[in-house]
């Protein structure tokens, strides 16, 4: 099964970097507000505006965790060149 990061930008314009395996399912409970505790709750509606495939969950965290230590800048240009459609 391959698994997803994505980013999606909030309505704050801000970023939020994450994985899962059903992306359109996930952004949708990004939207719906599904989880009370979750960064992107109070930053609704979120934008999917980068996503791509690792091969399963352990591949998926390390980039996960590689993009969130990157600055605004730097996942902008992530977004802004390789940007899906």
């Amino acid at each position: 099964m391959s698994w997803f990061v994505y980013i999606v930008r909030c309505s704050d314009e801000t970023y939020y970097t994450g994985i899962c395996v059903d992306l359109k399912r996930r952004v949708a409970e990004h939207n719906l507000g599904k989880y009370k505790r979750a960064y992107t709750k109070g930053r609704i509606p979120v934008r999917l505006v980068y996503w791509e495939t690792r091969k399963d969950r352990s591949e998926a965290s390390k980039r996960e965790i590689e993009i969130k230590g990157w600055s605004r800048f730097k996942k902008e240009k992530l977004v802004n060149s390789l940007r899906r459609h």
